[in-house]
């Protein structure tokens, strides 16, 4: 009878299929997709020079870097299905954790990934054979882009349904196969030496937005760069030996997408002056077609759209965790909950996320729309989620620590104070979006005494039917 009951407990989690190789595979694999083939551009456009973009970069991945050394202590202490959720719940309570998941589900993932999936739209029109995709269909109007996004997204997510081992199989092979893709870039930029100049490197673009505004609009486009990287967080409960691969994963995740990106960044420059890169949507490709003619240039454009897809398997595998926890919770809907009976994966909680995406697509479907979505959504919850660490901290100081953040409290304070900067500047530039994202949140709030509300009368129906 206790062997039938514990058989019964491990067939309704999710099982510990991944190693510490998916975990790293799925940190460097998600934040290396979109962001560093189109943003570039975005923010050389808003600086102007390279002392700027490099200013940009570093900041940007200093505080990547410490948000996952932070969360790296947390995701070890509290290694569960859901991550950010998890954290949020056991810190603050329902509420909070319960409006995180109203905005990830409905919101901050969906439109991650309509915004990779956009991505990759732009960088397969490239190529001579998908010139069609910014042509209009007889279907409503909409492009061949956005059906050709919407019909990957679907893939993919019928990928994740069936297994979740498989996926993050298919996500190591293909991220060691675009950093050799990065790798091969940097190699022909550098190669080329009369295609470049290190002159370059001081070049300017004069129409460039500038000033601290202007650095701010780069810093969000460089850490959108670098988003993804709390993504595993979600994943924990499904990862072997957490307490050691969870810090393995975030932090070495981080440096090496750090590396990669100042490698790459060092690379376009050198052979496209300030003012061609920022007026340029694909400056990787353009670098190359200028080293490497035609064939090269749409040989790594091929590379570098398996990357951008690939980066749509991690995303997706990662964000479909945090809707079926809190269904567990009975937080959400229960459906959301349910886990395959053959496959072991959260399937409802897929097909919403891909249901959600698909309209993003239909409704907006242009890259810098999605873009701008996003950002400030994730990084509010960014920084409640780091500030679980002093909680955790002061509420349970004698609990076992696998791994404690270096530079505490210094580090999760610094990343702290960089995402409230980053808040207000985003509510001072962009006020309508941000009084708008800020409206949809606290909308959850009505809903979640709603949820509450069908919760007990559930529980109470049952417990009225038992007694019976």
């Amino acid at each position: 009878m206790a062997l039938q009951k514990t058989s019964s407990v491990a067939q309704q989690e999710l099982p510990r299929v991944l190693t510490s190789t998916h975990a790293l595979s799925i940190v460097v694999g998600i934040i290396i997709g979109t962001g560093i083939f189109l943003v570039p551009h975005e923010i050389m456009a808003a600086v102007g020079n390279s002392r700027g973009v490099y200013g940009v970069w570093i900041l940007a991945g200093l505080l990547s870097l410490f948000g996952a050394m932070t969360y790296a202590e947390v995701a070890a202490l509290r290694p569960r299905v859901g991550g950010e959720y998890a954290f949020l719940h056991d810190a603050y309570g329902p509420l909070t954790a319960f409006l995180y998941t109203w905005t990830w589900t409905t919101i901050a993932r969906p439109a991650s990934i309509a915004t990779i999936a956009a991505g990759l739209m732009r960088i397969l029109g490239a190529f001579p054979l998908f010139a069609f995709l910014d042509h209009r269909t007889v279907v409503a109007g909409l492009e061949w882009g956005q059906l050709l996004a919407i019909l990957i997204v679907w893939l993919i997510t019928v990928l994740n349904v069936v297994s979740t081992r498989d996926s993050a199989l298919v996500q190591t092979v293909l991220t060691w196969l675009k950093i050799a893709m990065i790798v091969v870039i940097a190699w022909f930029c550098f190669a080329g030496m009369r295609h470049g100049s290190w002159s370059h490197f001081h070049s300017i673009y004069l129409r460039a937005q500038g000033g601290f505004t202007g650095f701010m609009v780069a810093l969000i486009a460089a850490l959108w760069a670098f988003d993804g990287w709390s993504d595993v967080s979600q994943l924990a409960g499904e990862v072997k030996q957490p307490q050691r691969s969870m810090p393995l994963a975030l932090i070495g995740g981080v440096l090496i997408v750090a590396s990669l990106y100042m490698l790459t960044n060092a690379a376009i420059q050198y052979v496209l002056p300030a003012s061609a890169i920022a007026t340029s949507q694909r400056p990787a490709t353009d670098a190359l077609q200028q080293v490497a003619g035609s064939m090269g240039a749409g040989l790594v454009a091929a590379g570098m759209a398996v990357s951008i897809g690939a980066a749509l398997v991690g995303s997706s595998l990662a964000g479909a965790r945090v809707p079926f926890a809190a269904a567990r919770d009975h937080l959400f809907p229960s459906v959301l909950g349910a886990i395959h009976p053959r496959f072991r994966t959260p399937w409802t909680s897929l097909l919403l996320q891909a249901v959600l995406s698909t309209l993003l697509l239909l409704a907006i479907g242009r890259y810098q729309a999605l873009f701008s979505l996003t950002i400030i959504a994730e990084w509010l919850f960014y920084s409640l989620t780091a500030a679980t660490v002093f909680v955790f901290r002061v509420r349970e100081p004698e609990a076992a620590r696998p791994y404690r953040v270096t530079g505490y409290p210094v580090v999760p304070a610094l990343f702290l104070l960089a995402a409230g900067v980053l808040l207000v500047f985003s509510f001072l530039n962009q006020p309508r979006a941000s009084i708008a994202g800020t409206s949809f949140i606290l909308c959850g709030v009505p809903l979640y005494f709603l949820q509450r509300r069908r919760t007990a009368a559930i529980k109470s129906d049952r417990g009225s039917v038992e007694h019976l």
